[in-house]
């Protein structure tokens, strides 16, 4: 099933009581879910530094919940989101309306991988937990640096595969994993990058000053423990989704995520001239 499909059968499915975030959360602080996706929300405009003279645009906006705590934290000169998914777009616009901020907040049908913007038209271009959807990861990263202005900044919180386990039975394990999360979540084969290859994507694009973070130890650990201790959110999961969840929280979450590595990954457009400002 592609990702328009599949955000489609959810329609307003969130994990959270209050809002309609769709992510995994930040739990390094966070007790609640709906404590930990706007803490992942605002851990991404933190790293993009993002302020009141910045032009977003926000690819995989979800219902655009972390758009509107943006707009209100960080207060951003304007955002314009992209989103393959026309129920999101649909009722993410008349949540920006009911809250007053559809003149700061543009919402747009549209690819990441052929975004209908004009070159060099944002200083940040951000995706959260939604680029390894992408077809493909570095078509998009090609599109960001195209409409990034010299200095621009790129956030992106993703999942991409962990390091091999040095035991034979963990690897195959991690690999099943792996296959089962492609098959399932709409994941382009090319997309299944360890955090080397992920760097160098980055890098081919023309990106310097990048940095890919890994910070899956307060993601997925956070997420597990949730579903097993919060009745409401494990009820808010798809149908489809609750039967796997259960046999799987009958293991740790090391065992149940050990096949994906979770990332947040900055980088910035050079400035021009032909002169990178030092990748990392």
């Amino acid at each position: 099933m592609a990702a328009p499909e599949l955000y489609g059968l959810l329609a307003t499915r969130a994990f959270t009581a209050n809002g309609l975030y769709l992510n995994l959360g930040y739990w390094k602080t966070a007790r609640t879910i709906d404590e930990a996706c706007a803490a992942l929300a605002t851990l991404v405009a933190e790293a993009a530094a993002m302020g009141p003279n910045d032009d977003v645009v926000d690819v995989g906006f979800g219902f655009a919940d972390q758009d509107m705590l943006w707009i209100e934290r960080f207060a951003p000169r304007h955002i314009t989101g992209l989103n393959v998914t026309p129920v999101q777009v649909r009722l993410a616009r008349q949540r920006l309306q009911r809250r007053g901020m559809a003149d700061r907040v543009t919402l747009t049908e549209g690819s990441a991988t052929a975004m209908p913007l004009p070159d060099a038209c944002c200083d940040i271009v951000t995706a959260v937990e939604c680029a390894f959807h992408f077809h493909t990861r570095a078509d998009f990263l090609a599109e960001a640096f195209r409409v990034l202005r010299p200095g621009g900044r790129l956030v992106l919180a993703d999942v991409i595969r962990a390091a091999p386990e040095p035991e034979a039975l963990r690897r195959r394990v991690q690999d099943f994993a792996w296959s089962q999360f492609a098959q399932k979540f709409a994941v382009p084969a090319a997309n299944a990058d360890q955090r080397a290859p992920y760097v160098a994507k980055l890098n081919a694009a023309g990106f310097a000053t990048v940095d890919v973070t890994p910070i899956g130890e307060h993601v997925f650990p956070g997420w597990h423990c949730a579903l097993a201790e919060d009745a409401a959110l494990f009820a808010r999961l798809p149908p489809a989704g609750q039967l796997p969840y259960r046999l799987l929280l009958n293991f740790d979450a090391r065992t149940v995520y050990s096949a994906f590595d979770y990332v947040l990954a900055t980088a910035r457009k050079p400035r021009g001239n032909g002169v990178r400002d030092g990748a990392g």
